[in-house]
């Protein structure tokens, strides 16, 4: 039997390895060559260099947009795609029907596939988007237009619907609603996304009578919490948008399974430096999975390795420790929310990512505010409270308290993040303000955030 610490002492050894590692990596982290095409230095005023230099090219900071990127997933929790939404700046409030260009622009510049990490893109479509035929730059295998009602009762948009259907393109009705019995578009749609929250019982039950037996997908927008999404599930709803997978559902959990006790032992020997193979060598080739990512990551042509490699130990070899320390990093968290949507992670390490570009602009630690991002979300992953987490862990006072909740200026940058994700500009720039920010780097950041975290996972998974 064991004592039920076991998550706290693992989350302690995940915060010394990271600890380590980046010691090994330097002051900026994440140095991997294999990530160098995406790496930023965090303790620069201008983050992003030229394209000429190996880095992503992004608009001057006069031409940053801001994105917002909501995942939409199924009843088995696994992401069917995310909706992007942008604004052209910080001082507009995100109507989607009116940001097609600027959708379009950041599209253009990092690809569907790095914006949702190979998922389909639900890209919100404005009368401008449609007439001007903007669509054509879009790849239609991973675009779902999101046709807003509004346009429903122009002829011409019916007319330009018609022809993006004929040309594979699939669509989505926004924000539906009962307002007229006859819905021109509803017979072309290949989704149907309602406001949950807004739409009453009775209009759900309609529209899911109405659409029995077609093979439209219908999805619950704005499921905000467990019991939202449960009472959606019981509707007979099976795919969801909103925030209710970030809600924990707290259990006791009195007995760690042995895999994770696995892990904790790898997270010791990684703490040895150097690296004692003999004994990482066989712990390593006990985890199926990451054994997986080792040798997909070495063979691949990021490594540009001339030989297939096969031994666990050429591969940590190759791949050289402060890589290794990365991957093996990530496998212990994945471990941590096995059980659980894997985008939970997903948005872990975009938040620890984000914080850790905006932390040195913003007079704040970057290694403290990695952290700060990454374990915010360890409540959802081990259904436990974070009071019951954070009491061992070795951080500072502060950021106890921030990870707590408390408004203190080290949790800034992760208020800002929770509010950017959910597309609450009005509390977003509050927060800018309280604690004097600069909300245009934030934003830019937060693409850089999500840039990384897309590339990063498909290097490794």
């Amino acid at each position: 039997m064991y004592s039920g610490s076991e998550p706290v002492v693992l989350l302690i050894l995940i915060l010394q390895l990271h600890s380590n590692w980046r010691i090994l990596s330097g002051p900026d982290g994440l140095r991997e060559p294999w990530l160098a095409p995406i790496m930023w230095q965090t303790n620069q005023s201008e983050s992003v260099p030229p394209a000429a230099s190996g880095g992503v090219a992004v608009p001057p900071a006069a031409e940053v947009r801001s994105l917002v990127r909501q995942p939409i997933l199924n009843s088995n929790q696994t992401v069917l795609g995310y909706q992007l939404i942008l604004r052209r700046g910080s001082g507009d409030e995100g109507n989607a029907c009116q940001s097609a260009r600027a959708v379009l622009d950041l599209i253009l510049l990092h690809g569907v596939e790095t914006l949702t990490g190979g998922q389909t893109a639900f890209v919100p479509c404005s009368a401008e988007f449609l007439k001007e035929s903007l669509v054509s730059a879009l790849p239609k295998e991973l675009t779902v237009l999101e046709i807003c009602q509004t346009l429903e009762a122009e002829p011409w948009a019916l007319e330009a619907c018609r022809k993006l259907k004929e040309r594979g393109y699939r669509l989505a009705l926004a924000d539906f609603s009962w307002q007229q019995e006859e819905h021109p578009l509803l017979a072309l749609a290949d989704f149907v996304k309602i406001d949950y929250q807004a739409m009453e019982s009775s209009g759900r039950d309609r529209l899911r009578k109405a659409l029995a037996g077609a093979s439209t997908v219908l999805i619950a927008d704005k499921v905000n919490s467990r019991q939202s999404y449960k009472e959606a599930l019981a509707e007979g709803f099976r795919h969801f948008q909103g925030f209710y997978f970030c809600e924990p559902e707290l259990i006791q959990k009195s007995k760690v399974p042995s895999n994770k006790l696995l892990h904790a032992e790898m997270v010791k020997q990684l703490r040895e430096d150097p690296l004692d193979l003999k004994k990482v060598a066989p712990l390593v080739k006990r985890d199926t999975a990451l054994v997986f990512r080792l040798l997909k990551l070495v063979n691949s042509p990021l490594c540009a390795i001339r030989q297939e490699v096969s031994s666990i130990e050429t591969a940590i070899l190759v791949l050289g420790e402060a890589t290794f320390r990365r991957i093996a990093m990530l496998a212990v968290l994945g471990e941590l929310n096995s059980g659980q949507p894997a985008e939970v992670l997903h948005m872990a390490l975009t938040r620890a990512r984000f914080c850790e570009l905006a932390a040195p602009g913003s007079k704040m630690n970057a290694e403290e505010q990695y952290l700060v991002g990454m374990l915010s979300l360890l409540p959802v992953m081990l259904q436990q409270p974070m009071e019951n987490l954070i009491s061992e862990l070795p951080l500072r006072t502060e950021i106890k308290k921030a990870l707590l909740g408390e408004a203190l200026r080290e949790r800034a940058l992760l208020s800002w993040a929770e509010a950017h994700e959910r597309n609450e500009p009005a509390r977003a720039y509050a927060i800018a303000d309280q604690f004097e920010l600069n909300l245009q780097k934030l934003e830019q950041f937060y693409v850089d955030a999500v840039v990384w975290e897309s590339i990063s996972a498909a290097s490794i998974h």
